[in-house]
């Protein structure tokens, strides 16, 4: 019996690719190292995402895909109006959209769909937002926590994953990363 047990360690610990933050294989599986709540991705360690969907929040019946947006950097945002934190981050949000950068928003958790659409009308924001309440659209991220809003996933124009953040956001924290993410070609 111990053979078997000292067997399936040695199987699980030959399965593991060795690094924190990257699975290995061509799509995108969540991980985060020693609890970080800011990760990056480089080169060969980003991997595509699915072409994640979703009803639009304001417009009932249209289909928001990340496709929509290709061959462009897109910062995925994942907020709630009920989340004090989201209440800071949609104005710097709407900072980085209005300088030209492609923000999406994901409405997760709002049962009424009342709540975030005056939340987006108040606040004035003009980037589009798919609505969805049981966070599906997320399930086609491997390990992602849906339970952590907001949280913020930047692509690069190849829509793999080249930034996670697990924390609110100001527009400045993502300048460097886009300058650089936006010069590749």
């Amino acid at each position: 019996m111990r053979w078997l047990l000292v067997a399936l360690l040695l199987l699980v610990a030959g399965c593991t690719s060795g690094k924190d933050a990257v699975a290995s294989g061509t799509e995108f599986v969540f991980v985060s190292p020693n609890g970080k709540t800011e990760i990056f991705y480089d080169g060969p360690d980003r991997k595509s995402i699915p072409d994640l969907s979703g009803e639009s929040l304001l417009e009932s019946g249209k289909t928001i895909r990340i496709s929509d947006f290709a061959g462009r950097v897109v910062v995925l945002n994942i907020w709630g109006s009920w989340c004090p934190p989201c209440r800071v981050e949609a104005p710097e949000l709407q900072k980085l959209h209005d300088s030209g950068t492609t923000v999406l928003g994901i409405d997760v958790r709002d049962q009424q769909r009342s709540a975030p659409a005056d939340f987006v009308r108040n606040n004035k924001l003009t980037y589009p937002s798919i609505y969805d309440p049981p966070a599906k659209s997320l399930l086609a991220l491997k390990g992602y926590p849906r339970a952590t809003v907001p949280s913020t996933i930047v692509l690069d124009k190849s829509h793999r994953v080249a930034a996670v953040y697990l924390r609110d956001l100001k527009a400045t924290d993502l300048d460097d990363l886009l300058r650089r993410l936006n010069s590749e070609t």
